[in-house]
């Protein structure tokens, strides 16, 4: 598994038709193993399309979302560098929880 790298700050996964079928790209299988085995889950907002990580290594937030709504299941995922301040705009976060960002 490739961590996230301080660098990053946002990852779109695409879908790839491939014999008649759509195939995640490297950067869905990416998400998929960062959300499965290294990012931390601090919350989900009320419409259950947008979940918060927390990045153990650096404390960065990561909302994960699906941006293609049109597409079944929301369309592949996407993997985005959020501050604090956002993530209490999206996810209702008050000032009494433990999420810090650096």
């Amino acid at each position: 598994m490739t961590l996230l790298l301080p660098n990053d700050t946002d990852l779109t996964g695409h879908w790839q038709l491939d014999a008649d079928k759509m195939v995640a790209d490297d950067t869905c299988r990416r998400i998929q193993e960062l959300i499965a085995g290294h990012l931390v889950k601090v919350a989900v907002d009320s419409s259950g399309w947008h979940t918060l990580y927390r990045d153990p290594q650096d404390s960065r937030l990561w909302q994960l979302n699906y941006p293609q709504s049109q597409m079944q299941g929301g369309g592949p995922p996407r993997l985005s560098c959020i501050t604090a301040e956002r993530a209490k705009g999206v996810f209702g976060i008050g000032s009494d929880t433990s999420v810090k960002v650096p």
